[in-house]
């Protein structure tokens, strides 16, 4: 018996879990509760994604008539190809039959139906990636073929990372959501019902959290709640994760709790612990009783939000380690939808997921919910305590990637992560989201790397200062360039986020943005990137504020969701019109093609020319760096000592030999000088525990030398190991 159960419904991530219930199984440990936590999700899909299953699904859709299309007729004529490859392919993506990849890759193995169309460029787009990722992204693409397959002819709301998503967004009133939930369970529901009706029945618990993190986990969480209330009434059953969070401030719908008997915001710690307190200890002897924390439920029939307690939340160094144990980690599916290296990171391999800071630092963006708690409050975890975790986490599941799902992680901390993980001398990849800020230097972008970080994802929304400005979002695009260059050269892989339709913005604007983001792909220190369209949240400093940022809204009636709003600009401009050629022309930028087309070309309708000069990022990249020394920066080697050797008629000097991981350095000190600097590098490693500043090195030398440091410093020899080990961190 387990008293709490944490679901995650379908559907968010094939290749890794979501780390909601993983993060409150590890704070429920610190309370000695027993839990336990299904990925309904990945369970289905494996269920689902069966010979036998589609068997049965192809003949039903045959004898129901529901296969329509030309790419149907297709799919179902080679029925018996895909039965005999289907759980072969999954297997494969699951790791667990690697040989496999040659097969995938060789001619007519694979049914081919609509989502093949795109391979014209497929052996030239995996020429560097290799057969492994040449042979998932088939795959992919096959497993796409049947999705298309189930959603017309078998459950339309079928998606591999959302069910049913359009019925959760923007859905102010309950009504639709309701209705569709009085209906008899589609086939996907009732696999979804078919597990959690075993799981429920072994574990017997008393308490169910369903964690729903995005619009598209909605309908599967109300689905697995009023299944719940049929058969075991007296279950609690509580939602919280990200989409009440931003979505279920206003809810006012009294029909809601006909499945749920909570939905609690923001942090979900406290609140699950006041939950557990009134659900397993029902008396007035009870000092938590009647006592709720950031919760609606129901009181006289009315939705009541109740926030009585007067205890503070949980400091991050109390919440525990996310504890991923229950979860079928070695089932999860492998997948790469786009030849793009960033682009696979979301959807190939599995990550465990960690956040470096609670909230942001910057909290500034106007575009962004900064008046949520969930961003609002910003609290780091130290350096050492996040190792700590990490280390526990990999111990548990034998995986040493980490994503952290930071909303932009600190610099000074990334920094600290870096020499922490370095001084533990551990195996690690890892990355993150970022701003594209002035303190990621070279230097620093060389230690992050040399600590496992691989990629970053930042912000560079509208490439226009005037808009950036406006954002709030303390970047310049001269600024971005640099950094995203800074990154690159230290061979960390950078994905831009990128807006375009932000209020006020001007066609004039989106297209200089647009020509902005080729010359930052051109020169190659761009290796990714997405393109959405502005939307109007509530909660953020523009939804409070419309009038300042030159919009109306249109507001509604709230009685259920409400984050997006519907707007209008006074601008009058239809940027719909736009989202095709801005998306169309990155995706060709992204595989290093039609970089030298006019803009025009993206477009089919007339667009203004540009007015950013062809030269405008190369001359931000060809600034002159700064080469300035603060007394206070820290000096740290990342190399190994040097083989030292003499030189044939210089008896004063001494040849030592640095060898990288990459290639040697020679370089010739005076004897008296290297051997200082030979035992001084011992004292600048990572895990030596002082970190010696600039001043402090300088200092040591001059009580030995006397003078002439400057000249030792800054001249060619110590340079050249400047640009490979020895790093000036702020």
């Amino acid at each position: 018996m387990k008293e709490v159960l944490l679901i995650t419904p379908p559907f968010t991530q094939l290749n890794t879990p979501y780390p909601a219930t993983a993060y409150l199984k590890g704070f429920l440990n610190t309370l000695s509760i027993p839990s336990y936590q299904m990925d309904l999700g990945i369970e289905v899909i494996l269920q689902l994604f069966t010979k036998a299953r589609f068997e049965q699904l192809f003949e039903q859709a045959y004898q129901e008539g529901r296969i329509q299309s030309e790419n149907a007729q297709r799919i179902y004529a080679l029925r018996n190809e895909y039965l005999h490859t289907l759980e072969d392919i999954i297997t494969f993506l699951q790791g667990k039959n690697d040989t496999f990849a040659r097969q995938i890759c060789s001619d007519n193995f694979l049914p081919q139906a609509s989502r093949f169309d795109q391979l014209d460029d497929l052996d030239w787009a995996f020429g560097v990636m290799g057969i492994q990722d040449k042979a998932k992204h088939l795959a992919t693409l096959y497993l796409e073929d049947l999705s298309d397959f189930l959603i017309e002819c078998v459950d339309d709301k079928f998606g591999f990372s959302r069910y049913a998503e359009r019925l959760g967004m923007s859905a102010n009133s309950f009504d639709e959501l309701y209705e569709h939930l009085q209906a008899t369970p589609s086939y996907i529901d009732n696999i979804s019902l078919g597990i959690l009706a075993k799981k429920i029945t072994a574990l017997s618990p008393k308490l169910v959290l369903i964690s729903v993190p995005f619009p598209g986990n909605l309908y599967s969480a109300f689905r697995c709640a009023q299944w719940i209330k049929a058969h075991f009434p007296s279950i609690k059953i509580s939602m919280g994760g990200g989409f009440p969070n931003t979505e279920l401030r206003s809810l006012t719908d009294v029909r809601v709790f006909e499945f749920f008997d909570y939905i609690t915001l923001d942090d979900g710690e406290l609140p699950v612990s006041l939950l557990t307190s009134n659900i397993f200890h029902p008396t007035t002897d009870n000092p938590d009783y009647g006592y709720f924390k950031r919760t609606f439920l129901i009181e006289d029939q009315q939705v009541v939000y109740k926030n009585n307690s007067t205890k503070r939340d949980f400091k991050q160094s109390e919440v525990g380690t996310p504890d991923y144990s229950d979860l079928l980690l070695k089932d999860y599916i492998s997948v790469i939808e786009l030849a793009n290296p960033m682009h696979s990171l979301w959807s190939d391999g599995r990550w465990n997921k960690l956040t470096m800071a609670h909230g942001c630092y910057w909290g500034k963006c106007t575009f962004c919910d900064i008046s949520l708690d969930y961003i609002k409050i910003y609290e780091p975890i130290t350096a050492t305590l996040l190792v700590d975790r990490m280390e526990e986490i990999i111990a548990q599941t034998g995986n040493n990637g980490f994503h952290f799902v930071d909303e932009a992680a600190p610099p000074a901390l990334m920094k600290a992560l870096a020499l922490e993980i370095l001084k533990r001398k551990l195996s690690v990849s890892w990355w993150t989201n970022i701003r594209f800020e002035k303190s990621f230097t070279q230097d620093l972008c060389l230690l992050l790397k040399a600590s496992g970080c691989i990629a970053v994802s930042g912000g560079l929304e509208v490439a226009s200062d005037r808009l950036l400005a406006l954002i709030k979002k303390g970047v310049s695009v001269a600024q971005v360039a640099q950094v995203t260059q800074h990154f690159t050269d230290a061979g960390i892989l950078v994905h831009a986020y990128l807006m375009y339709g932000y209020p006020t913005q001007s066609i004039q604007e989106t297209i200089d943005s647009l020509e902005m983001v080729r010359q930052l792909f051109e020169a190659e220190v761009l290796q990714s990137g997405f393109w959405h369209q502005f939307a109007l949240t509530a909660h953020s400093p523009i939804g409070m504020q419309p009038a300042d940022y030159g919009i109306t809204p249109n507001t509604k009636d709230i009685s259920f969701a409400h984050n997006d709003v519907a707007f209008e600009d006074s601008t009058g401009i239809d940027h719909n019109l736009f989202s095709h050629g801005l998306k169309k022309s990155l995706f060709n930028y992204m595989h290093g093609i039609g970089l030298d087309f006019d803009l025009q070309e993206w477009f089919d309708f007339d667009i203004p020319p540009t007015t950013i000069g062809e030269e405008y990022i190369t001359n931000c990249l060809a600034q002159t760096k700064d080469f300035y020394i603060k007394a206070n920066d820290k000096i740290i080697w990342l190399g190994a000592l040097p083989q030292v050797e003499s030189i044939e008629d210089e008896d004063d000097y001494l040849l030592y030999i640095f060898h990288t991981k990459v290639q040697a350095l020679e370089i010739e000190l005076p004897k008296a000088q290297g051997e200082w600097f030979c035992k001084l590098l011992t004292q600048l490693m990572p895990q030596h525990k002082k970190k010696w500043s600039f001043t402090e090195i300088k200092n040591n030398y001059l009580q030995q030398f006397t003078e002439g440091f400057e000249l030792f410093w800054y001249g060619e020899e110590i340079d050249a190991l400047r640009s490979s080990a020895l790093l000036l961190v702020v």
